[in-house]
């Protein structure tokens, strides 16, 4: 019986230890998938979420830039078209200047109208936060 109770002691104080280093862990990289996502020309943090959503329903756009540049979202929290978080995703391609980090969607529209870049077709739609990265 005085086994069960050092094993039961033993596991709760590694239990607590493992949630007091929990936010350390999610800081250094290993926590959920996120990033960064612009809009409006503000940085944007958001937690990546498994989920595919159908095709059905309202959704806001997100431009994926590819390589190691951010994303670029067509509204942002506090707009009055805010879709809570559903988006669409369409990937860029880079045709006629070299791929660069814009920061908002306006800036991408104009550049798919100069024919500097093409805007593809959506390639999922899922559900994430735009959380406001601290400091901008």
């Amino acid at each position: 019986m005085l086994h069960s109770k050092r094993l039961g002691a033993s596991f709760l104080l590694l239990a607590m230890a493992g949630l007091a280093m929990a936010p350390a862990t999610f800081a250094e990289g290993l926590g959920p998938p996120g990033g960064t996502i612009y809009a409006h020309d503000v940085a944007y943090r958001t937690i990546g979420t498994p989920a595919d959503l159908p095709d059905h329903g309202k959704f806001d756009t997100i431009y994926a830039l590819g390589g190691d540049l951010a994303n670029v979202s067509d509204a942002a929290p506090g707009d009055r078209d805010w879709n809570g978080g559903r988006w669409e995703v369409r990937p860029i391609m880079w045709t006629n200047i070299a791929p660069t980090q814009f920061t908002n969607a306006e800036d991408v529209q104009a550049a798919a109208e100069a024919g500097d870049i093409e805007i593809g077709d959506v390639v999922r739609r899922f559900e994430c936060p735009l959380i406001k990265k601290k400091g901008r």
